[in-house]
């Protein structure tokens, strides 16, 4: 049996006919070396298809240029593209990522943490929903949250999500709701959009009505759980804001069981306003988060943070959170 193992540096020298330090040299452009070596060395590379290690390279204190990037799940549409504009922002940077899925677990998340920390990458994107984790306040590497407030040193990037709740919210009061209610995934301060919500409602004299369904529960027991919500509230509501599309699209779901009219006597607006929900429900009146300013201002600010330590200084002060306007669309579901 043929046991196959990628070539080391080892046999880059002895391909090449010369010392592991000639080829150390080459690979990292140090020191003089003749035309005639350098090309020995790339030939032999070439032909045993020889990739650097790069967490060696970290641990000599170079870039590994990758960056690594915690999301709940790229399955759902908002991380999976923004996840995507981060690879194309990074890109255009000569930066790789490595991808981590929480699956809204912590004892995940910190797992990824440390494979990424141990690796030594370069920097780190966390967009991941669990609580806070006390393993992020020892990272000593660059890091920027995406809409997660971690700490008020750490930059979080997001969407403007109290201010384009609040258009939300006004949407369906001007179109003739009286009884809005908000389906969230958790209520607290730390909702801008439920703060929007209620800031609205405040000023229009209605008594907030709010359901939560947490943002990790299964897909199955999510639309038992919505549909509860609904059913207990049917004679009280005209109208739900959803915090994220896909419970809007579970609203709108139960709407059409129950025969509600939808927007003539009941009225559905999400949030998130991604590719693929648009696609499949064009109609849904939703928030458009701007996921490729967030993806690209996340990426610059972290890369802000790599030169800075790459100097041993201390990267210019960011104002945080850094949030970004989101777009109403009417759509026809107001």
């Amino acid at each position: 049996m043929v046991v196959r193992r990628e070539p080391t540096l080892a046999d880059v020298a002895e391909v090449a006919g010369v010392s592991l330090t000639t080829v150390s040299r080459v690979l990292n452009n140090r020191g003089y070396l003749s035309q005639a070596t350098k090309d020995r060395v790339a030939k032999a590379i070439a032909q045993l298809n020889y990739r650097p290690n790069q967490v060696a390279r970290a641990l000599h204190g170079k870039s590994t240029n990758i960056i690594g990037v915690i999301v709940p799940t790229v399955a759902l549409p908002f991380f999976g593209e923004v996840t995507a504009e981060i690879e194309n922002a990074l890109a255009n940077h000569h930066y790789r990522m490595l991808v981590c899925n929480s699956m809204g677990r912590a004892d995940r998340e910190r797992e990824y943490l440390d494979l990424l920390v141990s690796h030594r990458v370069d920097g780190i994107i966390s967009g991941a929903h669990n609580g806070n984790l006390k393993e992020y306040q020892t990272i000593r590497m660059p890091l920027v949250t995406i809409d997660r407030d971690l700490s008020p040193t750490i930059p979080n990037v997001r969407c403007a999500n109290e201010a384009a709740a609040c258009q939300a919210t006004r949407l369906l009061l001007d179109r003739g709701a009286r009884r809005p209610a908000l389906l969230t995934s958790r209520t607290g301060p730390h909702n801008r959009r439920e703060a929007g919500y209620r800031n609205v409602l405040e000023q229009a004299g209605i008594e907030p009505l709010i359901f939560t369904v947490d943002f990790h529960t299964p897909d199955a027991e999510r639309a038992r759980l919505i549909d509860a919500h609904l059913d207990a509230a049917a004679d009280q509501i005209d109208a739900v804001f959803a915090t994220d599309d896909l419970s809007a699209a579970a609203v709108l779901d139960w709407a059409e069981r129950h025969g509600r009219r939808v927007p003539e006597d009941f009225k559905v607006i999400g949030f998130d306003g991604t590719s693929a929900v648009r696609r499949a429900l064009p109609g849904l009146a939703t928030v458009r988060q701007p996921l490729t300013d967030i993806a690209h201002t996340a990426v610059e600010v972290l890369l802000a943070q790599i030169r800075a330590q790459a100097k041993n200084e201390d990267a210019a002060p960011v104002d945080s959170p850094i949030e970004l306007p989101g777009e109403l669309l009417p759509g026809k579901t107001t």
